[in-house]
This record gives structure tokens, C-alpha cells and sequence, in this order.
């Protein structure tokens, strides 16, 4: 069983930036990628970035251009750098680990980001 744990969530400016930060733990089994998604007050939980084993990312298109997603290698951290942060920006970020199937996924506790003058 894997363990995800993340750190970085707070209160920030509009067009201010935050660094969320999530570390895997308690397990050797093969990450295939890792991900941040997102839930806002109301709204179903979306992804928001994913980074694979092999260095490749995906992005919401509603993130592209402001939030880069970085990763350690091995795959066992990721990191999302957000920039320019929107009040719509603000919810509970989760981070999740995906196994290609061979295991259940694995989900943070969530951290809170709000994004406010």
C-alpha cells in the first residue's frame, strides 16, 4: 500500500504563486504516473496535471501555461508549480498515484489552496 502525502496548500493573491508538493511512501510497487486533480466547492473532482514514469505531461487546458508539473526520478514525488493563480483556481488539491492497473490507485488526504485578495 502506498501512502501519499501533500504539503504546500494555502492562501495566496490573485497572480500570486504556490508550490504544492506530494512524496509516495510505504511501498516499492512500480509507479506508472502521477497526477494533481482538483475539487472545488460543488464541483466533480478534475484532473489537473499527470506526469508518466517516462517524463511525459499532460495538462488541463485550463492550467496550461500557468502550472508546470515536475516529478523525481524515480517517480516517487511530484511537484505543481502554479503561477498566475485565479480565484477559479481555488479548491482541494489531491495527488494520485496510478500503478497501470496492476494495482488499485493510490489517493492523497488533499490540500487546501485558495486563491484571494
Amino acid at each position: 500500500q502506498v501512502q501519499l502525502q501533500e504539503s504546500g496548500g494555502g492562501l495566496v493573491q490573485p497572480g500570486g504563486s504556490r508550490r504544492l508538493s506530494c512524496a509516495a511512501s510505504g511501498s516499492d510497487f512500480g509507479i506508472f504516473a502521477m497526477s494533481w486533480y482538483r475539487q472545488a466547492p460543488g464541483n466533480q473532482r478534475e484532473l489537473v496535471a499527470t506526469v508518466t514514469r517516462g517524463g511525459s505531461t499532460h495538462y488541463a487546458d485550463s492550467v496550461k501555461g500557468r502550472f508546470t508539473i515536475s516529478a523525481t526520478n524515480p517517480l516517487n514525488s511530484i511537484y505543481l508549480q502554479m503561477n498566475s493563480l485565479k480565484p477559479e483556481d481555488t479548491a482541494v488539491y489531491y495527488c494520485n498515484a496510478d500503478f497501470g492497473g496492476y494495482f488499485p490507485e493510490s489517493w492523497g488526504q488533499g490540500t487546501q489552496v485558495t486563491v484571494s485578495s
